[in-house]
């Protein structure tokens, strides 16, 4: 039976590849995401990138597109109005709107430091508070956030988003707990290395995708690169398991094991 999907941070990147593999397993997507420009350390999604993307996943099913920002909560009840009004309930959410940004903790700015933690962690808070009264309602529910497997395992001069994916790991194992007499389940997903903006525009600026794919080669021991439809398939499969809640899966190609 086909879900109701609400995918945040879908314009582009894991988020796209995400909706992509929800439409292919038949459910009705709605991707939210940033409708204008804004500036931060790599271009972030525009109103062109999710109207564009909303038209390019059109060809697999139905799929509706609408601006969000993460960090105001009437947003993110805007959001969550438009799927229940137009396909009448909400039984996925998929927080995976996220920023990054790096430097050594005594040289990182105090607003670069909350604006990360506002986005990644309190975005989930929005998300799901606004969600709640329909998932609830729904036979079949699920959260999936979007951790990392820099969640799992520090790294130098990545302090904030480690520290903010860790937020996010803690915050899915008290959820599954807080919302399983609900029967929501509650679960993680934690990319490995995705060549998104993330990395091409911030943390491997200006090396290139031939750079970028012989390097995870080196790094990584399935020799590649995770892709948005790895993303994607783990998501769906984590949002369906009927007995899986409060775990952080890794999709990571061995990078991360635990």
């Amino acid at each position: 039976m086909s879900r109701n999907i609400l995918v945040t941070g879908g314009a582009r990147g894991i988020g796209k590849g995400i909706a992509k593999a929800f439409l292919t397993n038949g459910d009705r997507v709605l991707i939210a995401d940033l409708g204008i420009r804004s500036s931060w350390k790599y271009d972030l999604s525009t109103e062109s990138d999710l109207n564009d993307a909303a038209e390019e996943l059109k060809e697999l099913g139905s799929v509706d597109a609408i601006n969000l920002d993460v960090t105001e909560f009437e947003s993110c009840l805007s959001a969550v109005m438009q799927m229940v009004e137009d396909a009448g309930s909400l039984d996925v959410l998929v927080n995976n709107a996220g920023i990054v940004d790096s430097g050594p903790i005594d040289a990182f700015p105090e607003a670069n430091w909350d604006r990360v933690f506002e986005v990644n962690v309190k975005g989930i808070y929005n998300m799901t508070r606004a969600a709640l009264p329909y998932l609830r309602e729904s036979e079949d529910s699920a959260i999936v956030n979007t951790a990392s497997i820099a969640g799992k395992r520090g790294s130098a001069n990545m302090s904030c988003y480690c520290a903010s994916k860790f937020a996010v790991i803690g915050l899915t194992q008290s959820l599954a707990q807080e919302l399983a007499q609900s029967g929501i389940r509650v679960n993680a997903v934690c990319p490995g290395i995705v060549g998104t903006a993330m990395w091409f525009d911030h943390l491997m600026a200006n090396q290139g995708e031939e750079a970028f794919d012989a390097a995870m080669a080196r790094r990584i021991p399935l020799q590649r690169p995770q892709t948005i439809g790895d993303i994607g398939e783990a998501v769906v499969y984590l949002a369906s398991a009927k007995n899986v809640t409060g775990i952080s899966m890794n999709v990571a190609g061995g990078l991360e094991m635990n």
